[in-house]
């Protein structure tokens, strides 16, 4: 008589399951998780650091065609741009090698409606900019958003660096999901120059946000050093996905694209490998979302 083979254990996330954090290798679980699954992918990774990264050996592959066949800047291949400007820069070519098998995940897992919102600080964002054109192709590139704050130190030997980029691209631009009606408005710079109806309802924002960063004595703060403010994670979340829709972040920090989505009426998947991040998620979800799961 044949012995029964043991059930296979449950998949770490599915469409069904709840909303859920792992602690866990991104890159790992990222790997394991099917394709087109999310509409909204926001990430935050570290920023360079000039720290060498652990390297593992990639292929850059996208779903329907090599990476290398993908046609970027001035005609060249993926492969040729990412050479030409890995060469600038050792530094950045460490962080490249730790960023883009993610960033290729991040293609694969995303929906065919679905953005991606990459969030860098001025000291890589051009680089980004230019190999993301040649991974997602020139033509999924949306926006370029500025997020500018006034707050911390500031220099005077030059301008102080007072602004983030969020890079934004989709995965089809014929068909990507957007509700700017959605957004939540904010005042006219110049209300006297509109009628006093317009005045009163507010305006669009454009691709430059001001908002203030984390207060220190605010209800937002969570005590994680990289927290971001939960206003720009909302803009992001009301125009880029619908109620009920999946959003992943797997560089999750302090939670704060979970208990936007949560707030907002989405689902999320948090990875984070950092069990002090995790920590402050259980502690901030506690009281909000207390039926998120935790798995590693």
């Amino acid at each position: 008589m044949l012995e029964a083979l043991p059930d296979a254990p449950p998949p770490l996330w599915h469409a069904g399951a709840p909303s859920t954090v792992v602690l866990g290798d991104n890159l790992e679980v990222v790997a394991g998780l099917p394709d087109r699954s999310f509409r909204l992918i926001y990430l935050d990774p570290p920023f360079n650091t000039g720290r060498t990264q652990t390297r593992r050996s990639t292929t850059s592959v996208r779903t329907e065609g090599g990476a290398g066949s993908v046609i970027g800047f001035g005609g060249r291949s993926y492969e040729r741009i990412k050479g030409d400007l890995l060469r600038y820069d050792d530094r950045f070519d460490d962080y490249w090698e730790f960023l883009e098998p993610r960033l290729i995940e991040a293609w694969r897992v995303l929906a065919d409606d679905g953005t991606l919102y990459l969030h860098l600080d001025y000291r890589e964002a051009h680089y980004a900019k230019v190999l993301l054109d040649a991974l997602f192709g020139r033509e999924s590139f949306l926006n370029e958003i500025i997020w500018a704050y006034d707050y911390g130190a500031k220099t005077k030997n030059r301008w102080p660096a007072k602004h983030d980029t969020i890079l934004v691209y989709v995965k089809d631009p014929a068909s990507y999901y957007f509700d700017s009606a959605a957004v939540d408005r904010e005042p006219y710079m110049a209300p006297g120059l509109v009628t006093p109806e317009k005045a009163e309802l507010g305006k669009l924002p454009t691709d430059v946000w001001w908002h203030t960063i984390v207060s220190p004595t605010g209800r937002e703060k969570t005590g994680y050093p990289t927290q971001k403010p939960e206003g720009v994670l909302r803009r992001i979340v009301q125009a880029s996905s619908a109620e009920g829709d999946w959003v992943l972040d797997f560089f999750a920090g302090s939670g704060t694209t979970g208990a936007v989505a949560d707030a907002l009426g989405r689902r999320f998947l948090l990875v984070d490998s950092n069990p002090a991040a995790v920590g402050v998620m259980r502690e901030r979800f506690a009281a909000t979302a207390p039926g998120i799961r935790f798995t590693e």
